[in-house]
């Protein structure tokens, strides 16, 4: 193993049609001299599918590799474990994820714990790693988390069922690849729930008290783009142009976060995803109009932008009356995904709401929500969304 991973470079992201046979070049550019390439085994079974690909452009530019397919949804710490033993037994000296949100944040808390210390409980928080990750590439399959370029890593505790979030810049891939080619054929209910994450993370950093004038930008354009084709990539997973869009959605959204932070949607989803091993994207979906409609009067001229930005028509209205339009357009959107409206259809208990809000309040992404709530407004909101009809 390489002792030394102390570099800075800038990320590249790599997006559109055939971007994915650029992969082996890069690789060798960056020095990958045996990458380990973490992805999970539905993906690694399928015979032309990204990891064939990816392998096939490794292959072509005679860059020997090691698989680790053993990444789950919502990944465990025992994920990260296993493929750190499968990196160190086979003398791996860098890293390429293959595959959605579950599979780039295995890649980098494995990443993780090869350089700051085992324990990666211990390094739940914002900015707390001291040293640099082995060389990391993201090849990206779904149009949701943006966790190919950011700086997020979300792991599950699976004893204690908290899901935490280790935030820094160390994180964010030397290079990602966005193929919309690749995602043809990922089912609608998993369009679905990665497209709300993506919808989640454009609104949150809008809404956010570290936003700015760039964010801004970012979030608006990216709403509309979800506004456009998360529909039609819904119900036609082959429209091609609107899964395009989907993945220009998702990467202005993760660049936006990266900076602005995100919010109390999130920080509880993190929960529902960590108690239930529920799919991150609809627990932030259910979560969504519940939470922001608590956050409007923290902020209500930016809920009336959103309004507007999603479309609605906020002429002669009051910015309260045009704010609560927004909340209307978050719920209409859920409701043409078909995301269920209530927890209750993950499983979600009332009694573990305490436990819950208590651990939102510690989440990385609770600190730059507009309205600031105490444990009991969070549950709450958690027996809100629960009731919800």
């Amino acid at each position: 193993m390489k002792e030394n991973f102390d570099f800075l470079m800038p990320s590249v992201n790599f997006f559109g049609s055939g971007v994915i046979k650029k992969i082996g070049d890069r690789a060798k550019m960056l020095n990958m001299n045996k990458p380990l390439v973490v992805t999970d085994k539905t993906l690694e079974s399928m015979d032309s599918g990204p990891v064939a690909q990816t392998l096939s452009s490794l292959e072509a530019a005679n860059v020997p590799y090691v698989i680790y397919d053993g990444v789950e949804p919502n990944p465990k710490i025992r994920n990260i474990q296993e493929g750190k033993k499968v990196y160190l037994s086979n003398d791996c000296d860098s890293i390429i994820t293959v595959g959605g949100g579950s599979s780039h944040d295995c890649g980098k808390g494995i990443g993780i714990i090869l350089t700051n210390g085992d324990d990666i409980t211990q390094l739940a928080g914002i900015e707390t790693l001291e040293n640099p990750l082995p060389p990391l590439m993201a090849v990206n399959t779904t149009a949701g988390t943006a966790s190919e370029l950011t700086r997020h890593c979300v792991i599950t505790n699976e004893e204690t069922k908290l899901k935490f979030v280790v935030v820094s810049w160390r994180n964010v891939p030397l290079v990602s690849f966005n193929d919309p080619m690749l995602m043809l054929d990922v089912p609608a209910g998993l369009t679905a729930a990665t497209g709300m994450d993506t919808f989640v993370q454009a609104i949150e950093p809008y809404v956010s008290t570290n936003r700015n004038e760039i964010t801004d930008g970012q979030c608006i354009q990216a709403i509309k783009l979800v506004e456009e084709s998360l529909r039609e990539a819904y119900a036609n997973g082959h429209n091609i142009e609107a899964r395009t869009k989907m993945v220009e959605a998702e990467m202005l959204g993760g660049m936006a976060f990266n900076n602005a932070d995100l919010g109390y949607v999130h920080a509880m989803a993190h929960q529902l995803g960590g108690q239930y091993d529920a799919p991150h994207g609809v627990c932030c979906a259910m979560l969504l109009p519940v939470v922001e409609k608590y956050n409007i009067i923290a902020a209500p001229e930016r809920f009336a932008q959103l309004a507007k930005i999603m479309g609605e028509n906020t002429a002669g209205l009051s910015t309260r009356e045009a704010a609560d339009l927004s909340i209307k357009a978050m719920r209409q959107m859920c409701d043409d995904v078909n995301i269920p409206r209530s927890i209750k259809s993950i499983g979600a208990k009332p009694e573990d709401f305490e436990l819950m809000a208590e651990n939102a309040l510690k989440d990385g992404n609770a600190f730059s929500n507009p309205r600031k709530g105490t444990k009991e407004d969070l549950v709450k909101l958690f027996q809100e969304a629960y009731d919800m009809k």
